[in-house]
């Protein structure tokens, strides 16, 4: 099996900080107020990003977090996100990775559950 190497979520107001990796933003949305020369990304993968029915329900609430992430690995299984998916597990194959979002709270983001996925199950959702 190939090497996974780090995997983290960040945030995407954050500033590229040297040797971390690819630096992809996972939100369906662009971050407001953010230029594309700041942000200084690697790639957009929007595709990847819950569904606007399960981001709405979920509203960042830490008590629901755990439901969000249940729900949010069953979208990861349809054919399109699944796909975006693949390719961020290549990218972690190959460097490290940054999985950026523009909320607040990143520990309790779909960045966080695609860093777990990715890092931690490298070959399947």
């Amino acid at each position: 099996m190939a090497d996974v190497h780090k995997v983290k979520a960040g945030r995407v107001y954050e500033a590229r900080v040297y040797g971390e990796g690819s630096r992809v933003l996972v939100d369906r949305i662009w971050p407001r107020g953010l230029s594309k020369e700041k942000a200084d990304l690697d790639e957009w993968c929007k595709t990847v990003s819950p569904s606007t029915q399960l981001r709405k329900w979920y509203d960042h609430d830490p008590e629901r977090f755990e439901e969000f992430g249940r729900r949010y690995r069953t979208e990861l299984e349809e054919p399109e996100r699944a796909g975006t998916l693949e390719h961020l597990r290549a990218l972690a194959r190959h460097g490290n990775l940054v999985l950026l979002t523009a909320t607040r709270q990143v520990d309790i983001s779909e960045a966080a559950v695609l860093a777990d996925l990715v890092q931690n199950n490298p070959t399947s959702p």
